[in-house]
């Protein structure tokens, strides 16, 4: 197959030239949107839309505890593309529960199913006018004796840049991104990035919480920067995409909703 071309702007002038368009993510609980009866839990695609412009919509159909099989298999796919159009992009970032192979409903194999059913995401945008990216999943908060970040993946991210050259599409490598952010934080630094309370500060979380997978709002902030700089970086979307990606950002712009939506 060819491989992606960065994008080039419409030979338009005016308004034509800068078509809406809309960002659907897919993936699982790292993700995902949260309600306020969760928060500050945040996903790193609910943090996305801090760092859009003008005329872009984010739509985070990223589903807690899904893996590429069980999200398919649910009929969240379908949905997906039933809803996106010409133009729209597709990020595709799963494996924190594809790893779960002792889990029937969820597990696949890194170098046959994992790869077989993001081909599915792949032909499914496509085949419907829109451009998909492959997202590796971003790493949980691991440290060495050391202090030094560990990977916790295994061969996962490895087969999804495999797939990504084999099919011609563009790969935003949040595995690698993200580890390298935790390693410059280190062990300290990170907890004010992931799911971390104590006792009787949230009342959402009453007796604290030490995540070590999910983010609080800050460390899904940090995350959709990684994500968005890098799609910049690699000119895939249109100028005017994304602003703000060198600025501090507020934990209360993050969105929390009172219910989460329906993603049927």
């Amino acid at each position: 197959m060819g491989g992606w071309r960065p994008y080039t702007e419409p030979r338009t002038e005016g308004p034509a030239a800068h078509r809406p368009f809309r960002i659907f993510a897919t993936g699982d609980s790292t993700a995902s949107i949260y309600a306020t009866d969760t928060a500050p839990r945040t996903g790193w695609a609910q943090a996305l839309p801090v760092f859009t412009g003008h005329g872009v919509t984010i739509v985070d159909r990223a589903l807690s505890g899904a893996s590429t099989k069980s999200y398919e298999d649910a009929g969240l796919l379908d949905a997906v593309l039933r809803d996106i159009r010409p133009g729209d992009w597709l990020l595709i970032s799963f494996g924190h529960n594809d790893e779960k192979t002792t889990d029937p409903t969820r597990g696949t194999d890194p170098y046959t199913t994992f790869q077989t059913y993001l081909r599915t995401f792949l032909d499914g945008a496509r085949q419907h006018g829109a451009h998909p990216v492959l997202v590796t999943p971003v790493e949980r908060r691991r440290f060495d004796a050391t202090g030094h970040a560990k990977a916790s993946h295994g061969d996962y991210p490895a087969a999804m840049r495999a797939l990504a050259a084999a099919e011609g599409v563009p790969l935003v490598d949040l595995q690698a991104l993200s580890l390298a952010l935790w390693e410059k934080l280190g062990p300290e630094g990170t907890t004010s990035c992931f799911l971390y309370a104590d006792a009787g500060t949230n009342p959402n979380y009453p007796t604290g919480v030490a995540d070590n997978t999910h983010f609080q709002a800050h460390g899904a902030i940090e995350v959709a920067r990684l994500v968005a700089a890098e799609l910049r970086t690699q000119h895939l979307l249109p100028a005017g995409t994304w602003h703000g990606l060198d600025r501090e950002v507020p934990d209360s712009a993050i969105v929390f909703p009172p219910e989460l939506p329906d993603l049927t």
